[in-house]
């Protein structure tokens, strides 16, 4: 009942600072919009109207100085379309008076490009007189319906907004350009206009005379034209420049209308899918409780089912509440972006789709991994306890819990598993011996590594899978030694025995007087084999796992009690003999 009431409240409280925070939203929002209109509709001071007049008499006289230009200009324009029209009347009485097929298509060409000049000089004329972008009145023609370039009409405001950011500094670098070209190529106009002249006054011949005459209005012409592109892009380039507001001043603008209009839109839209994110999960959590099977161990399949539901639905919601926020405050350059964005998630799931479905499978535990089985990763059994986003993972003997992303376990395959099963061939503080004859303590685990402390304190480091491919040999349980003992054949009678006997009692007295008996589990004495110089025995002993420190010694100690028992009872020890037989 506690917790029950405690997350009542936690919902109550939440939904109480969400509400909170849409009216906040919705105040400033209204006071911003009152002070704007109070500063439009209010009377300015005597400050303000002193600034006023200061600023409008500095516009009065940029603006005189900027009518001298234009003035200036379009004299000069008026000048350049006389030169052009004079010489495409002049192309047209050659062309007329032509006979060659080949120099009217060279006069067509030339005429062409005077028509395209003069049609360039009458823009300009109407652009510097007007102060404004004719072609914006041109009539558009209509367009057929396209469902693409619909379709592109739709990203078409955020990808302009986006061009817009750098359109006048993309186009004060054209001007620049422009200008450059204009300054490199005026200078070859006057130089071609001065060659011609310094080539008429020393010509005497009165048809070339007048052949070089004829030239001289078309390069003047040449060179008035650049002249007049130039000083247009310069007045164009100076006007951008005094226009250009300082860095600072210009990224406060920005910013401050950015958090009027832009910014507040987005907190907006944050704020009300982050709330709807919340509400979701809280509305979830409180009716799974009501499904049946959920307070199980592994949740069945229809409880899993209804929270990959959830999830499915949130992102949808959340989505549409995104383009719902845009839509009312009409911002489309937001709503575009927003569109562009599901756009490019279409596309992406358009290929992963097939991940996707395997993901879904997994995490409605119909997967090939599944809750509850036991699964390999890098050569270490794991035990899947829960599928999610984020799979956990549990080694009982090693004590680690894993964390991993559901693509990990996209490709592999688990089963079920005996209660028996290991999971580990050993644990911490556990003393093993290795197939490399390597016997230590295990000092630390994980599935990275193996730490193992030698007697003495060397500390020997593997790499998990090395230590597995090792073959450990765990001495913790319990552990048996099999030591192999041989005596002379004059013993041959009794081998079978007393000697038997003998020994086992000789290696039990042993064992007790040293302290051993109370971790010996078992012993025996037994004849092994006819060796070749030898009647060999062999003495088995298990020991509890609490004596796996001490192996090497008990078995070096079996070793010196079957010596003793020999020494004791006049036993000869034999040693390997090797006899040469030679040929008679």
């Amino acid at each position: 009942m506690i917790s029950n009431s405690m997350a009542v409240n936690s919902v109550a409280r939440k939904g109480r600072l969400f509400t909170a925070v849409i009216t906040f939203i919705a105040v400033t929002c209204l006071v911003c919009q009152a002070q704007d209109l109070e500063t439009k509709t209010s009377e300015p001071g005597k400050e303000a109207v002193l600034e006023k007049s200061e600023a409008l008499s500095v516009g009065e006289d940029e603006a005189s100085g900027r009518k001298d230009t234009s003035m200036n200009m379009l004299a000069s324009i008026l000048d350049l379309k006389k030169s052009l029209a004079q010489r495409i009347a002049q192309k047209k009485v050659l062309l007329e008076k032509s006979g060659s097929e080949t120099e009217k298509a060279v006069l067509k060409e030339e005429l062409a490009k005077l028509d395209e000049s003069l049609a360039g000089a009458n823009s300009d004329f109407e652009r510097i007189a007007t102060g404004i972008d004719v072609g914006l009145f041109a009539q558009k023609k209509t367009k057929k319906f396209n469902w693409e370039d619909e379709l592109v009409s739709l990203i078409e405001p955020g990808i302009k907004e986006l061009k817009q950011l750098t359109a006048k500094a993309r186009h004060k670098t054209q001007l620049k350009d422009e200008v450059t070209f204009y300054k490199e190529l005026l200078p070859i106009a006057r130089e071609a206009n001065e060659n011609l002249e310094a080539l008429l006054s020393k010509v005497e011949d009165r048809v070339l005379k007048k052949n070089l005459e004829s030239l001289v209005p078309e390069w003047e012409s040449v060179e008035n034209q650049i002249q007049s592109k130039l000083d247009i892009v310069q007045m164009e380039l100076g006007k951008i420049e005094a226009d250009e507001q300082s860095l600072i001043d210009s990224g406060r603008a920005s910013i401050k209308n950015f958090v009027r209009t832009r910014g507040l839109f987005l907190f907006i839209a944050l704020v009300a899918c982050i709330g709807l994110v919340l509400f979701l999960r809280v509305l979830h959590r409180k009716l799974i409780r009501l499904v049946p099977g959920y307070s199980e161990k592994y949740q069945p399949f229809h409880v899993k089912a209804i929270g990959l539901f959830f999830r499915v639905l949130t992102f949808f919601l959340a989505l549409v509440v995104l383009i719902f926020v845009f839509y009312t405050f009409e911002d489309w350059v937001l709503l575009s972006l927003a569109v562009l964005f599901l756009a490019g998630l279409g596309w992406a799931a358009k290929n992963t789709l097939p991940r996707f479905w395997n993901q879904g499978r997994l995490i409605l535990n119909i997967g090939p991994v599944r809750e509850g089985e036991r699964v390999v990763l890098d050569g270490v059994p794991w035990l899947v306890k829960n599928i999610n986003m984020f799979s956990s993972l549990e080694n009982p003997d090693l004590g680690i819990k894993l964390r991993l992303p559901i693509d990990v376990l996209m490709d592999k395959v688990s089963r079920p598993f005996n209660r028996h099963e290991p999971w580990f061939p050993c644990r911490k503080d556990d003393w093993v011996i290795l197939s490399d004859g390597t016997r230590g303590c295990v000092t630390s685990l994980s599935q990275e590594m193996v730490e193992l402390v030698q007697r003495g304190g060397a500390r020997k480091i593997y790499q998990t899978g090395d230590f597995l491919s090792l073959a450990p040999l765990n001495l913790s349980a319990n552990f048996r030694i099999k030591v192999v003992f041989g005596i002379s054949y004059d013993l041959q009678a009794r081998s079978t025995g007393s000697v038997l006997e003998i020994l086992d009692q000789t290696i039990r007295d042993r064992i007790r007087d040293e302290g051993y008996e109370d971790s010996l589990l078992n012993l025996r004495v037994e004849f092994a084999q006819a060796g070749g110089s030898s009647l060999d025995f062999v003495v088995i002993s298990d020991f509890k796992g609490e004596m796996a420190p001490l192996y090497n010694r008990l078995v070096r100690a079996i070793q010196r009690w079957c010596v003793d028992a020999c020494t004791e009872n006049s036993w000869e020890i034999p040693f390997p003999q090797l006899t040469v037989h030679k040929g008679g």
